[in-house]
């Protein structure tokens, strides 16, 4: 009987917005510790920064000092300055390797974010100092357009 409470516990829904390196990293850090991420990426791709860049783009750090801690670069990797579809491979095998895709939302690009806990709502600092308290009954109004199709949806 505990197992099946366990399981219909409503697992906390945490937004990511981007699915970059940063996005990617945080979606990662949300699943071990059992939120239910949901990383709303604008392109139809993963990368952030990395599709936006001209193919010649190459790292600026020894690519060492540009993996993600638990994922080493390939060795089929050579280069210490790996070039733009290069690193763009890694980020991708990154989120593959982890399961991260399933939970990116992929044309979906974030308006705006809101708070509201019933007394307080805007963007004034005590509203986003008490979004972040524990014991908030408040919650996040999140505003995202389809990028294909340019309609709007509001998330809580």
């Amino acid at each position: 009987m505990a197992d099946f409470n366990e399981r219909e516990r409503r697992k906390e829904v945490v937004a990511i917005i981007g699915a970059g390196i940063s996005g990617l990293l945080a979606c990662k850090y949300c699943l071990s510790k059992g939120f239910d991420p949901i990383v709303f990426e604008s392109e139809s791709s993963i990368g952030g920064v990395w599709t936006k860049t001209i193919g010649s783009t190459k790292l600026q750090t020894p690519k060492p000092f540009y993996q993600f801690s638990d994922f080493p670069w390939p060795d089929s990797v050579t280069e210490m300055f790996p070039a733009q579809q290069t690193v763009l491979e890694y980020i991708e095998s990154y989120a593959r390797h982890f399961d991260l895709v399933r939970c990116i939302q992929f044309n979906s690009k974030v308006l705006s974010l809101s708070y509201e806990d019933g007394k307080l709502s805007g963007y004034n600092w005590n509203v986003w100092g008490e979004a972040f308290n524990t014991n908030s009954k408040g919650k996040w109004n999140i505003n995202v357009q389809d990028t294909p199709t340019l309609s709007t949806q509001e998330r809580s």
